[in-house]
């Protein structure tokens, strides 16, 4: 099991920037997959962008060329870089870690952060 706690989120204008931070406390950062979600509200949980413990990275459509995962596993932290922002970007983020899988499907994911808001203003 992690802990994971989100940081970075806030307040930006359409085509601004934005980096979050998925800080995790345990053992063995290095095997988990960290994934990002996103939920807007009255939404579903929606993916964002995973990045397995072998460096394996899948993005959704909708924040291709827009937005880079990565990880710094001597920091025990995952990175969203948020570029190009548009108000659709708006929700509450939440990173997520598991160690068996690393694909797409929210329910796959055992270990969850409380969230940090993004919103988008035009």
């Amino acid at each position: 099991q992690v802990q994971l706690a989100e940081s970075g989120g806030g307040l930006v204008l359409t085509g601004g920037s934005l980096r979050l931070s998925c800080a995790a406390s345990g053992r063995a950062f290095d095997s988990y997959s960290m994934c990002w979600f996103r939920q807007a509200p009255g939404q579903e949980r929606e993916f964002v962008a995973v990045i397995s413990w072998t460096g394996r990275i899948l993005y959704a459509d909708s924040v291709t060329g827009r937005f880079t995962i990565s990880r710094d596993n001597n920091k025990n932290t995952a990175y969203l870089q948020m570029n190009s922002l548009k108000p659709d970007d708006t929700a509450v983020y939440y990173c997520a870690a598991d160690r068996d899988y690393g694909g797409p499907a929210a329910s796959e994911y055992n270990n969850w952060g409380p969230g940090t808001q993004v919103t988008v203003s035009s």
